[in-house]
């Protein structure tokens, strides 16, 4: 039995309104149901989470964007962010600056592609899932959910959170690894007591892994993506 090749990555294509590139997940549906947005984590680049956009709905527009920061060929991010003794330090203006570009984004997307923000998911990995966190918490008006695998809410959002009335609507997932040497899993535990606070429906999974993304983790995202569009 053979197994079959992962469906590639289209062109690089560039969204001046947002000023960010991406890819899409080839063959695109013809006429998408839904939107899901994958951002992958610092040092990365939009082909790190091809397979995960393989395995998403085939009548689901995935797209990935590209982080940017340039930090080195082939390495991306969307804010720069320094691990200290007391945690990490962000470069909190670059970290707006990507969460409204991925707003802007977003909104070019769904109208082109003519979807509804009720059938937009937005997902990361690490600092991907930390901007995928910051556009849900923040513009609960452009998606119906979002996911953070192996990341973190930023402290940083509080001031910009939409009202509890707005975030009712939206779903969440946390996924995070008990043995992450790179955001403790505490983060997992803050967001999801935030999460528990703010009203937002939610789940938080934690697996026996370091900062990555386990083949367990991916199966229960996609589980929770297809649980959501049904």
């Amino acid at each position: 039995m053979s197994i079959p090749s992962p469906s590639p990555l289209g062109p690089l294509q560039d969204d001046p309104a947002s000023g960010l590139s991406f890819r899409l997940r080839e063959p695109r549906p013809a006429a998408p149901k839904a939107l899901l947005l994958l951002l992958h984590g610092v040092g990365g680049n939009e082909g790190n989470l091809a397979p995960l956009a393989d395995a998403a709905d085939p009548d689901m527009l995935v797209v990935l964007p590209r982080g940017p920061l340039a930090f080195a060929p082939g390495q991306y991010g969307w804010f720069r962010v320094a691990f200290t003794a007391d945690g990490p330090s962000i470069d909190a203006a670059e970290a707006e600056q990507s969460r409204l570009a991925l707003i802007r984004l977003i909104g070019q997307l769904q109208a082109a592609w003519r979807i509804e923000p009720r059938h937009t998911v937005i997902a990361g990995f690490s600092q991907g899932g930390i901007l995928s966190a910051s556009v849900g918490l923040t513009a609960p008006h452009s998606v119906a959910g979002f996911a953070v695998l192996s990341g973190r809410i930023l402290p940083e959002l509080e001031p910009q959170l939409a009202d509890r009335t707005q975030l009712a609507g939206l779903r969440a997932f946390i996924a995070h690894g008990a043995h992450d040497s790179k955001l403790p899993v505490s983060w997992a535990q803050r967001a999801d007591q935030w999460l528990d606070a703010l009203q937002v429906p939610h789940e938080t999974r934690i697996y026996p892994i370091d900062h990555g993304l386990s083949a367990e983790m991916q199966a229960d995202f996609l589980a929770w993506l297809k649980a959501g569009d049904s």
